[in-house]
């Protein structure tokens, strides 16, 4: 108040003015400068290794494959034609920004072309330099590290064991840029597609060879206590694509609780309305995981104008009883969904609108209110379902459906996490509306 009734006692001396003005804008300068240079020195130092908690990471695919790379296996995950790819075969809602990537790292799209006529292009994440450039972000950005995906159908023994050599180089990678980027990485098994008599024979095969490899001695890998961390998604009840029983889900823990070389620290994943499930022995089997983590993509509201906002009325009671239990509760959060193209639906048909990233940032907001520090970001660069949160266009090919950004910057929700992730870690608030503004011209037509 003081500051405002001096600038205008002197407003009729322009020279002071003028003086004054510079020195406040140079103050400024230097205060947001301060501010990022403090930002970016948190971000740089490598993330603590030892612990899940006080952790923001995201769920990270890496299972994107083009007609020429490494991998020979085509247009895997882009097309539902590996040997080609066409509108009306695309399995991906959203076509990432290539602007930072160099030409050997892009890999033209034939038939599709940006709105100013440019050949357009996609990415393959079986190349250690792409892989690196999505660490790079989050490092800078502020997001602690990954969740590998490993789907069990692409693991020997699963019915695509073929693309396991690539995954095998996609995980090499990801190692790679973990240490050079001083993120923290994990493994994250997901039973999808997998027949129920072959699930964990697969998964603890593969966990063993991890173990027996040295894999998990890697110095960015995550531990929790001492032991190595590992997710496995899949206990949904009553789902046919992840046929999970009590029995399994049991014989599961037993495995990565038993003493010995193979112990882990396991996080459940599964059903967001866990609490609900009317047998006892579901219940139970949730309580005995190390952390739980309720997937909550597509599980939304809408209010009295038509607005869609993520679910978050369980979160109370879940965070309540998964301390009773002595679990660590790890919420879920999402940016949007659409899988319109994967599921061959009418334009617009699946969408759960952004909403300019305000679908997201109440996520944040409530979980600030309930005092969280260790949350799951679903996801990276799942493009497929539309939920990803790394560079995305919002001008993307003109043939084909496609959502976007709203217009809004291609690093615009790499900025949220990183925003809301550092108010977590510093036990600040996170206010209703988001405190940052888009940077002009940061997204340019093709």
């Amino acid at each position: 108040m003081l500051l405002r009734t001096n600038i205008v006692a002197i407003m009729r001396s322009p020279c002071v003015l003028a003086l004054l003005i510079v020195a406040l804008v140079g103050s400024s300068i230097a205060q947001q400068a301060s501010t990022s240079a403090t930002r970016a020195t948190a971000q740089a130092a490598p993330v603590d290794t030892t612990s899940v908690r006080g952790k923001v990471m995201c769920g990270y695919q890496g299972w994107f494959r083009c007609p020429g790379d490494t991998a020979n296996r085509g247009w895997s995950h882009w097309s539902r034609d590996s040997q080609r790819i066409a509108p009306d075969l695309l399995t991906f809602e959203m076509w990432p920004d290539l602007t930072d990537y160099p030409v050997a790292e892009r890999y033209p799209a034939p038939g599709f072309t940006y709105p100013g006529g440019r050949q357009a292009e996609l990415f393959s994440s079986d190349d250690a330099r792409t892989v690196l450039r999505h660490f790079e972000w989050m490092r800078d950005y502020g997001i602690d590290g990954a969740w590998l995906q490993h789907f069990l159908v692409g693991l020997p023994g699963g019915p695509e064991e073929a693309a396991y050599p690539s995954r095998l180089r996609v995980l090499n990678h990801v190692r790679a840029a973990a240490r050079q980027t001083g993120r923290v990485w994990a493994l994250s098994y997901d039973i999808a597609g997998m027949r129920l008599e072959r699930i964990f024979d697969v998964l603890t095969s593969d966990w063993k060879k991890m173990v027996d490899a040295k894999v998990l001695e890697d110095p960015r890998y995550l531990h929790q206590g001492g032991r190595p961390v590992v997710q496995i998604w899949g206990f949904y009840a009553g789902n046919a694509h992840d046929p999970m029983t009590v029995e399994l889900a049991n014989r599961l823990i037993d495995f990565f609780q038993a003493s010995g070389p193979y112990n882990a620290f396991l996080i459940g994943g599964g059903d967001w309305d866990w609490r609900h499930n009317p047998d006892p022995a579901w219940r139970n089997f949730c309580g005995r995981f190390g952390a739980y983590c309720p997937w909550n993509i597509g599980n939304y509201t809408i209010d009295a104008s038509g607005l869609k906002h993520a679910a978050t009325n369980n979160w109370v009671e879940d965070k309540l009883e998964c301390e009773r239990l002595g679990v660590l509760w790890f919420p879920v959060v999402y940016p949007g969904f659409s899988w319109d193209n994967l599921t061959r639906q009418a334009p617009g048909k699946s969408l759960i609108p952004r909403r300019k990233g305000q679908f997201l940032w109440e996520q944040f907001t409530t979980l600030s209110k309930l005092g969280a520090d260790t949350v799951y970001v679903a996801m990276f660069d799942e493009v497929d379902e539309g939920t990803a949160i790394f560079k995305v266009t919002s001008n993307p090919p003109t043939q084909g459906h496609f959502v976007g950004y709203d217009g809004l910057p291609s690093d615009w929700y790499l900025r949220l996490v990183g925003e809301a992730a550092q108010r977590l870690r510093n036990k600040q608030s996170i206010p209703a509306e988001i405190p940052i503004r888009a940077r002009p011209g940061m997204q340019k037509a093709e």
